[in-house]
């Protein structure tokens, strides 16, 4: 099971956190079937509460293979319902070879911004992104999966994808006005 000391910081160096991930080739060998699973068995885990404190797990909605130093375009995304009677995903996949087909003009930021599993500190600003995305990426099995999302799950897999590109959320936050959003953006949260 993926821990916290598995997972690497943006202040460490020699990890691969900041490289443009490589493609990963069908049919999964079993170490990457083995990834898929850890990736997707964090989340889980971790937002369990009372399991989450038993490993000393931070609450995550989206895990990328770079976070565990593996150079590879893969990324677990787990968001759970917020509907009290249904507690269904509103999005639950493991995402390999990802890519955002077509986006929204109309951009969606968290009004408190975003936050990392790879930064242990606060980074105050907004993030701005697309408000919705059609996504376009591989399922464990290998099937071709296109998805429109929109809102908060557009936005959590618009941040698994950067860690493919070695991109962090806090690099889209305007440097000489954190709180600037472009015109017209949407707040969630």
């Amino acid at each position: 099971m993926i821990l916290m000391k598995d997972i690497v910081r943006d202040d460490q160096k020699g990890t691969v956190l900041r490289d443009y991930a490589a493609k990963v080739s069908f049919p999964l060998a079993e170490e990457d079937q083995k990834l898929a699973h850890d990736l997707m068995e964090y989340l889980e885990v971790s937002q369990d509460e009372e399991l989450a404190q038993k490993y000393g797990l931070r609450a995550g909605v989206g895990l990328a293979a770079p976070q565990v130093n593996i150079s590879k375009q893969m990324a677990a995304v787990l968001v759970p319902s917020d509907d009290e009677e249904d507690d269904t995903p509103i999005f639950k996949d493991v995402i390999i070879n990802p890519v955002i087909v077509s986006e929204s003009v109309q951009m969606g930021a968290l009004t408190e911004g975003e936050g990392c599993l790879s930064v242990d500190r606060d980074v105050p600003g907004y993030v701005p992104r697309h408000d919705r995305i059609t996504l376009k990426y591989q399922n464990v099995e290998g099937q071709t999966q296109k998805i429109r999302l929109k809102h908060y799950p557009a936005i959590v897999c618009q941040h698994e994808i950067d860690h493919l590109h070695g991109v962090l959320f806090y690099d889209h936050i305007n440097k000489d006005n954190p709180f600037k959003a472009p015109e017209g953006t949407v707040f969630f949260g």
